[in-house]
């Protein structure tokens, strides 16, 4: 393919000796147990739809449009989630209030009344007004959160619990956000001021918050019994800078730890012990306060924010297990610059409780050219086989109209 052609000897990878052809189930449990693999998971967190479109232009096929064709294009290892919502329900509803030649004044997924450029490239929209005021707002949406409601679980458990026991791709449970939704309903100023303002409110919503993620929980592993087990629960908070997070550890001690404890206490009472969440930034003074609460896994470990997983693992050990953590800056430096990013996280990955792969989407300004060779240095820095050809795994085309339901 004209990409990287590695010097790397069978001894420098990270295959143990005697063990067999691991399932990627098998594999991902094991790798984020510290335990031999064959070769690390085959993973990627995926890519704007900005990079999509120009790797059109460069010889990625059309039909390649969405992160998860994506996924299966480039041969990555799938996952599984097992169907419940942890979250408000019913949601926000988009809708277009307004639109102009250059902009779209909406409302968008998250209650928010935005103004959205129309140009087409991927840009922050300028929010006008958020779904959370004030109390009065908190209380007509506080009843979404009932984690009773029927609608946030399968209607028929039978045929989830066959697929998610026979599945060969590691299973997950959602365990939801406690401040990173807030943040998005409130506003970023307006959430942090209020911890000062009403810390009481702020109480209130983390705990309603956690109710419904632990009542969902609670009510998923008894309907799955024991025939399935699952294999991590992930969150999304998405709450710090590049110098840390949005609010202080302390008050992150006081109005989220007690509520991440109880999460964590649910998912390692049913047996399962990988958790982790996905946040941005600089997120070293909120690893304590999620370790402690048995929340152990990081994600996505963006290097250049601050987060740079090679002093978290040289601080934590085997404490923290991490996901992602390969600088995406490093394409700007070429591909030796590539080489020198694989070179520095190589040893601690081979060291296990680490899936690498880039620490956020790839952006746009990265050549299809250069990401296959990243991919190609990665799998042979790890010894991860290079997959078949897309042609050869390519997903059969939906007949027109199949399950439609018509006439």
């Amino acid at each position: 393919r004209g990409v990287y052609r590695g010097a790397m000897t069978l001894a420098s990878r990270p295959v143990a000796a005697g063990t067999t052809a691991l399932t990627h189930r098998e594999r991902w449990r094991r790798a984020l147990a510290f335990q031999p693999v064959d070769h690390v998971p085959d993973e990627e967190f995926g890519y704007w739809d900005d990079t999509l479109r120009r790797w059109h232009e460069e010889g990625l096929p059309r039909e390649i449009d969405t992160n998860a064709k994506a996924d299966v294009y480039f041969g990555f290892a799938p996952r599984r989630n097992v169907p419940v919502n942890v979250h408000m329900l019913p949601g926000f509803r988009e809708r277009i209030l307004e639109e102009t030649g250059e902009h779209v004044l909406k409302v968008d997924a998250d209650g928010a009344t935005c103004l959205v450029n129309r140009s087409g490239a991927s840009t922050i929209p300028r929010f006008l007004r958020y779904a959370i005021a004030g109390r009065a707002d908190w209380e007509a949406l506080k009843a979404r959160f009932d984690p009773a409601d029927p609608r946030r679980y399968p209607a028929d458990w039978d045929p989830v619990r066959r697929a998610l026991a026979a599945s060969e791709a590691p299973v997950g449970v959602n365990i939801g956000s406690l401040f990173g939704k807030p943040r998005n309903w409130i506003g970023f100023e307006q959430i942090a001021l209020l911890c000062y303002d009403d810390p009481g409110l702020i109480e209130e919503i983390v705990a309603a918050l956690a109710d419904c993620i632990v009542g969902v929980l609670e009510r998923t592993f008894a309907a799955l019994g024991s025939e399935v087990r699952v294999d991590y629960g992930a969150g999304w908070e998405d709450i710090c800078f590049n110098s840390g997070p949005l609010i202080s550890p302390a008050m992150a001690r006081r109005f989220l730890l007690p509520h991440y404890r109880r999460i964590g206490e649910v998912l390692r009472r049913h047996g399962c012990e990988v958790a982790y969440t996905d946040c941005d930034g600089n997120i070293l003074e909120l690893i304590p306060i999620w370790h402690e609460a048995g929340i152990h896994g990081i994600f996505p470990i963006e290097v250049r924010a601050g987060s740079d997983p090679v002093l978290i693992r040289e601080r934590w050990g085997r404490e923290i297990v991490m996901l992602g953590g390969f600088d995406k800056m490093a394409f700007l430096e070429g591909r030796e610059g590539l080489r020198r990013e694989m070179a520095r996280i190589a040893p601690y990955v081979r060291e296990g409780g680490w899936i690498p792969h880039v620490d956020h989407r790839v952006p746009a300004d990265v050549s299809l050219a250069d990401y296959r060779y990243y991919l190609a240095l990665k799998r042979d820095t790890f010894g991860i086989p290079e997959p078949a050809p897309y042609e050869e795994r390519r997903p059969p085309p939906i007949a027109r109209g199949a399950g439609a339901g018509g006439s």
